[in-house]
């Protein structure tokens, strides 16, 4: 009987599931465009505007992203990404802004509609009218996340992998301007001399370009864990919500508020010391795919260096929510439908 339910619920899901895959697969096919355009166009101008002033890309990217632009640096990642690094700048597809918001609409439209959304519309009383025990209805919410959430995250992978094909190598060019002329005024006793030079263009090996630019998309396989165990996290915190309410809608308001306070924790916590120290208390602080991407510990770092991994935190997330949601559901009275 679990089986025939599940089928029924990816039956009705299927729809939107393939909406929302494409959606994100079809954002890192462009994004993987966008990172040739700055990197392959963009990137060698201005390093070369800024060489010629004495500066270097680092200096660039300090000078625009201080005062109200580190709010889209922390967005992006934060310090410890280099949007001179082809593997920096396609790892941002991943933590956009986007993605997030459509990680909880599924997670949270999904999991709101499991039990408030039966209980709204009145179908919950057909539903357990059938030889079907209460847990059996969560364990078939459960089953249906397991399926739907690799998929999701599957996608953002087969989005990356497609738009690198598509998009081949980074080639970079050359900046077609002349380099400006430098003049000096010598004055030696009393002869004075005018000296013109050219400023030299910056340049780098070959050898350094290839790594900088080099793209590996196997390196973005095992982020697709973290991917899903944010959306586990929601789903299983809003799957709680949902054992607990009849409303749909209002089981979805708190889902959301709930969900943008702890986004706005983190991203303000970046930035403004007295917030902090509450951002380990967000789920979104262990979610940190690009440093899985560019091969960094699978840890955050709570407090005073206790590093804390991620996974167990965002899947134990998803595993107490569910538990709750069993326990709730199982001993709450079901209202009749309206």
């Amino acid at each position: 009987m679990t089986w025939v339910l599940v089928r029924k619920l990816v039956r009705d899901l299927r729809t939107a599931l393939i909406v929302v895959a494409l959606l994100l697969g079809g954002f890192q096919c462009l994004w993987a465009k966008i990172t040739s355009r700055i990197l392959g166009e963009l990137q060698p101008y201005f390093t070369q505007l800024a060489s010629f002033g004495g500066k270097s890309a680092q200096d660039v990217e300090d000078e625009v992203f201080k005062g109200p632009g580190k709010i889209i640096r922390n967005l992006i990642g934060g310090e410890r990404v280099h949007l001179d690094q082809a593997m920096d700048m396609l790892s941002i597809g991943y933590v956009h802004p986007l993605m997030q918001t459509i990680f909880c609409i599924w997670a949270i439209g999904r999991a709101a509609g499991a039990i408030a959304g039966e209980l709204d519309k009145g179908t919950m009383e057909l539903l357990l009218a059938q030889p079907l025990p209460r847990y059996r209805l969560i364990l078939a919410h459960f089953c249906v996340d397991l399926l739907t959430l690799p998929l999701l995250s599957l996608s953002l992978w087969v989005g990356t992998c497609l738009g690198t094909w598509i998009v081949g190598p980074i080639q970079p060019e050359t900046p077609d301007f002349k380099p400006p002329e430098a003049v000096y005024n010598l004055e030696l006793g009393p002869f004075k001399y005018r000296v013109e030079a050219k400023l030299p263009l910056q340049k780098e090996s070959e050898e350094e370009q290839r790594k900088r630019l080099e793209i590996r998309p196997l390196a973005f396989g095992p982020a697709l864990f973290v991917v899903g165990g944010l959306m586990f996290a929601i789903c299983g915190v809003t799957m709680w919500l949902s054992a607990a309410e009849r409303s749909r809608w209002r089981v979805m308001g708190w889902a959301v508020f709930l969900t943008l306070l702890q986004f706005l924790v983190n991203l303000v916590g970046q930035m403004w010391e007295p917030i902090k120290p509450f951002r380990p208390l967000t789920i979104f602080y262990y979610y940190q795919p690009q440093q899985v991407i560019l091969g960094k510990p699978w840890t955050v770092d709570v407090y005073d260096g206790v590093n804390v991994p991620m996974l167990p935190v965002l899947f134990g997330v998803g595993l107490i929510g569910y538990a709750m949601a069993l326990w709730t559901f199982c001993k709450r009275d079901l209202p009749a439908p309206l």
